[in-house]
């Protein structure tokens, strides 16, 4: 039977959508669960559900310093951590190269590419310490292809540079006994999604998903 009892997890963007279905999962299995977002409300709502077992933690996944502090405040905690899932993202301006502005596109490489280089070289030398580790990287469709009539550049180059760095890094830290791994989700109707238009929503479903139907949560 899967259990992940004896496990301390980060997970980022759990406030709700995908990140919050994961925090459940990883409760219900026997871990700790540290819930990491910048959803205040939210995730202390998703920490009060999951009991003693999760608890929330402010986490803007752009700023290294606090992924430290997270980190440490886990550690002292519940112990050292042995899995990270580096969910958070946001989804981008759907508006072609020419007209994406500079700030934008550095945001949301910062949320969907940074991050994740953020979280692994925190999360990695107590994962040595503790003999291994397992870290997942939720990336995207977009990660293999560009999706045809959604003009976003920028989440493109994000989601194919996280495979970029969970392959080097998953080739770097084998010996040490940590496992990293990508996600590729397709469309899935999350909160974050909603809120970007449910036009957009539509062509994304009908340009990447092969029975034209978006997943719920």
């Amino acid at each position: 039977m899967l259990t992940l009892e004896g496990k301390v997890a980060i997970i980022t963007g759990s406030a709700q959508g995908m990140g919050a279905e994961h925090a459940r999962t990883f409760v219900e299995l026997g871990a700790k669960v540290a819930i990491a977002d910048v959803l205040g409300e939210e995730g202390r709502t998703i920490a009060k559900e999951l009991g003693a077992d999760g608890e929330f933690f402010h986490l803007d996944v752009t700023e290294p310093e606090q992924w430290v502090d997270v980190a440490d405040r886990v550690t002292a905690q519940w112990g050292p951590m042995t899995v990270l899932v580096n969910n958070a993202g946001v989804p981008g301006p759907f508006v072609q190269t020419a007209d994406l502005t500079v700030a934008d596109y550095l945001k949301t490489v910062a949320v969907d590419q940074h991050r994740v280089f953020y979280g692994m070289r925190t999360v990695i030398p107590g994962m040595i310490d503790a003999g291994g580790g397992s870290i997942v990287n939720i990336s995207s469709v977009a990660g293999f292809a560009h999706v045809r009539n959604v003009p976003n550049a920028a989440y493109t180059a994000a989601k194919f540079a996280v495979r970029g760095l969970t392959r080097a890094t998953a080739v770097e830290y084998a010996k040490k006994g940590i496992r990293v791994n990508c996600v590729m989700p397709g469309p899935v109707a999350t909160p974050m999604m909603l809120n970007s238009g449910m036009h957009e929503v539509r062509k994304l479903v009908g340009s990447a998903a092969a029975m034209d139907r978006c997943a719920s949560r």
